[in-house]
Formats: structure tokens, C-alpha cells, sequence
């Protein structure tokens, strides 16, 4: 079998066909961003629109100005990312240097991608939204605040994933092509498959706490997630654990190759897209768990901080071997000569 090197790699066809859909892609990805985008900057700027009332928003407006402009800024790198996968300047764009963002995107924008529309489903067959969603229990944004964000954050996924697809199909598609089976000796290494060993073996822990959580336990929650839990929050403690499955089963295929036929594009799939849900999730829900509150009943516990401590170390560990493993992959094929 003939071997090319990354630099030989040739680019996709050019024509005006796949110019005009990834323009259309962009286009779309750019403009899923407004209403997201348009809120969060009338909350900077001292509106109140789609919160009500009584929201626990209101109760630390300067922390949540900050955490509005953090996200302003996530949002707007979306903005970035489409323009960075679509523009010819991107193709000389460090490698790094786009994986890194788009492992967060990947990972932030996966669960709301899956979980909302479940979220939707479970309620039409009977669930309840609970305050955390903007229930009437405990008022936290009106209900339409979520449908006109989260089917943008669905879009931009949707978007963005096809242009990244794209992207990375033209500049690093040898890197995943072919089956477990053709991988040269000693790729993955034993760093590799130590790492994806001991991911699994912490994922065991934040694995079980959210499996509680999902089947209506409360060990560890903290009294307001208690009272105002419903049909949304089990949906997400129930992806949590699937994410967690995913990420590890990722990890450990691809560092032990157990089974050989399969393409090597899948565990690298699971083990990146779920290593970013994971991690992303955890670290994101750690740094709002540090917000001050005056409720000593909204304080998340030491469980809670502790299982996405635990999340967060299992998805790192597992992006590492993905990481390394196309590291390893791709100077494999540029030290083979090309024929």
C-alpha cells in the first residue's frame, strides 16, 4: 500500500460547488450566533429581557456580567472558527491552534445538541422541565430564552461540525484512514495505553455518581438541585454517564486495538468528542459552582465539586491519547518516504 506524507496530501477539488455549500455552512454557522450574541450583550448592558423576576441572576449582577462577557467571547470564537475553516489563510493555521477550540466547541455544544431535543421528547410524553430549565418552580430564564438559544447552539454545531469535517478531511484525512488493523507496531505506545487504563479507572467515580443522580437519587446534591430536579435534569445525568461510557470506551480502543477491524476514524471519535463533553461540562460546572451565594442551600457539596473535578481529569487524560496518537501517526508518515 502507497503512503503519502502530510505535506503531499493533496487538497480537496476547488470547484464552485463545494465553494458556494461551505460558504452556505458559514453563513449559517455565523448567523445561529446572533441571538445568542444579541442577548448576552442587552444582559452586559443592563437589560432584563427573558429573565424574570425573581431569577437567581439577579442576585449577583456584577458575576454575571463577567460570565457574560466570558461567553460573549466563546460565542463569538465560534464566529472566528467558521471563517478560520473556510478561508484559504486557515489552512496555514498551526494545528493546534484550531484543535484545541474546536475540541471545547465539540464538547460544549454535544450534550445541548443531544440533550435538548431528549429534554423536549421526555416532556411531551409526560416529564416535567424542572426550575433548572426554566420551570415555574423556581424562575430562572423564561422558557423561550432557551428555545431560541439552544436551537441556535444546535445549529452552530451542526454547522460548524460540517465545516470542520470538511476542513479537517482535506489537511489531516490520511491521519485516520484505514483500520485498527493497519496501525504500525507500537502506535498506540504503552504511555498511551497506561493513560487510557487510568482514565477508566477514575471515570469509575464521577461514572457512578451521575448513574445515582439519573436513576432519582440525591446522595451528594446539594437542597435546591434536590427540590427543583425534573425530567431535564435526569435527561442530562442520564447523557453524562453516556458521555463518560463513550469517552472512556474511545480511549481504551484506541489504545489497545482490540478490535482490528474496526475504522480507526471511530474510537478517535469517541474518545474526542466524548474526552470534550466530559471535561468541558465538568471544568464549566466547576467554575460556576465557585460563584458566591448567600443561599448556603444553592452551594454545590463536595460531591458535586468532586465529580466534576473527576470529569474533567478523565476527559484530559483521554484527549491526551487521542492527541498523541495522531501526533505519533502523523510523524509515522512523514518520516515514510512517499511512493
Amino acid at each position: 500500500m502507497s503512503q503519502t506524507t502530510a505535506s503531499a496530501v493533496p487538497a480537496a477539488p476547488g470547484g464552485p460547488a463545494p465553494a458556494r455549500s461551505r460558504r452556505l455552512l458559514r453563513a449559517v454557522a455565523v448567523a445561529s450566533c446572533v441571538p445568542y450574541l444579541a442577548l448576552k450583550v442587552a444582559w452586559v448592558a443592563g437589560s432584563h429581557v427573558g429573565i424574570p423576576d425573581g431569577s437567581p441572576l439577579l442576585d449577583h449582577p456584577g458575576e454575571m456580567r463577567v460570565a457574560n462577557v466570558l461567553t460573549i467571547l466563546m460565542d463569538g470564537a465560534v464566529i472566528v472558527l467558521a471563517l478560520l475553516l473556510t478561508r484559504p489563510w486557515g489552512r496555514r493555521v498551526p494545528a493546534w491552534l484550531l484543535a484545541v477550540p474546536m475540541w471545547v466547541a465539540a464538547g460544549l455544544l454535544a450534550p445541548i445538541m443531544t440533550g435538548y431535543p431528549l429534554q423536549l421528547l421526555v416532556r411531551v410524553l409526560g416529564g416535567s422541565a424542572g426550575g433548572t430549565s426554566g420551570g415555574s418552580d423556581e424562575p430562572f430564564l423564561h422558557a423561550w430564552v432557551f428555545a431560541v438559544v439552544y436551537t441556535g447552539f444546535i445549529v452552530q454545531g451542526l454547522a460548524l461540525g460540517a465545516l470542520f469535517a470538511l476542513y479537517a478531511r482535506d489537511r489531516w484525512g490520511h491521519l485516520w484512514r484505514g483500520r485498527t488493523a493497519d496501525l504500525p507496531a507500537g502506535l498506540p505506545g504503552a504511555a498511551q495505553r497506561g493513560t487510557a487504563v487510568a482514565a477508566a479507572v477514575l471515570a469509575l467515580f464521577p461514572l457512578t455518581v451521575r448513574l445515582v443522580w439519573a436513576c432519582g437519587g440525591t446522595t451528594g446534591l446539594s437542597e435546591n438541585v434536590v427540590e427543583s430536579r425534573g425530567s431535564d435534569f435526569q435527561v442530562l445525568e442520564s447523557l453524562y454517564v453516556v458521555f463518560l461510557l463513550t469517552t472512556v470506551t474511545g480511549g481504551l480502543v484506541l489504545a489497545f486495538r482490540r478490535d482490528r477491524a474496526l475504522p480507526v476514524r471511530v474510537p478517535l471519535l469517541l474518545a474526542g468528542i466524548g474526552s470534550g463533553a466530559v471535561a468541558c461540562w465538568g471544568g464549566w460546572m466547576a467554575a460556576t459552582a465557585l460563584i458566591p451565594s448567600t443561599d448556603p442551600a444553592g452551594r454545590p457539596t463536595g460531591l458535586m465539586l468532586l465529580t466534576y473535578a473527576g470529569q474533567v481529569i478523565v476527559g484530559l487524560l483521554v484527549a491526551s491519547v487521542g492527541a498523541r496518537f495522531l501526533a505519533a501517526r502523523s510523524a509515522a508518515a512523514v518520516k515514510r518516504p512517499v511512493t
